[in-house]
């Protein structure tokens, strides 16, 4: 499984935060996706690879910025998971 931290431009509240995790609920197989306008951010965790051009695509038609992609390997932390 995989964290996919999206550093995004332009959101503004919490309806951008929702149109934004729809979209990308849409467009791509995730299991979880949720954005932050504060934190100008959108995570997405995800075991099938993203194409960075389609994420891009589909950020800009929104009326929105992609400024970076992070991945990093995410792994379930049990209930006592310090």
């Amino acid at each position: 499984m995989k964290k996919i931290t999206l550093s995004i431009d332009g959101m503004m509240c919490g309806m951008c935060e929702a149109h934004m995790n729809d979209a990308i609920r849409q467009h791509f197989n995730v299991k979880k996706v949720s954005s932050s306008h504060k934190k100008k951010e959108t995570v997405i965790l995800t075991e099938a690879e993203l194409d960075r051009a389609a994420l891009e695509d589909v950020i800009q038609k929104m009326g929105y910025t992609l400024i970076d992609v992070h991945e990093e390997p995410y792994t379930k932390k049990g209930l006592f998971g310090f």
